[in-house]
């Protein structure tokens, strides 16, 4: 029966796994730019670029101190893997429960009362935070493409 089982389940090498990893990280990440960008749109030149720049300036310690430990940790899990898993084990079982509660974090804060210019430097620090750590596992996807040839 496990037997049965086990041939059902969609493994695939490390090196996927960490594409998946990178492709989840960027998704979001480009997601929350997104949201950031659209209620930037319609302030002044000024503006945008004062609350963008705010953004930036928040990314930066959240992708350092923040997102890329986390990546690395995650990394760090990967990469000695010899065999094949599970399609879903780019995350581990934590990762996917705390996936609905910064979803919920994400839907309470955009239906707050904090104005939206405001709400984009938090969305674009974490979104860019979150993308440029997606950067970082498709580099390691790379080195490890490049080592199978």
């Amino acid at each position: 029966m496990k037997s049965k089982i086990m041939k059902l389940r969609p493994a695939v090498d490390k090196a996927t796994l960490v594409f998946l990893a990178g492709l989840m990280w960027c998704g979001v990440g480009a997601m929350l730019i997104s949201y950031s960008v659209i209620w930037l749109v319609p302030l002044t030149l000024l503006s945008q670029t004062i609350f963008s720049l705010a953004g930036v300036a928040l990314a930066l310690p959240i992708y350092y101190f923040g997102f890329l430990r986390l990546a690395n940790k995650n990394l760090n899990r990967l990469l000695p893997l010899a065999e094949k898993r599970c399609l879903f084990s780019f995350m581990t079982w934590k990762s996917y429960l705390l996936v609905p509660v910064m979803v919920s974090m994400g839907i309470f804060l955009r239906h707050s009362p904090i104005p939206k210019p405001y709400l984009s430097v938090i969305y674009s620090g974490i979104g860019l935070g979150l993308f440029l750590s997606g950067i970082w596992y498709f580099r390691f996807f790379r080195m490890l493409v490049q080592a199978k040839q």
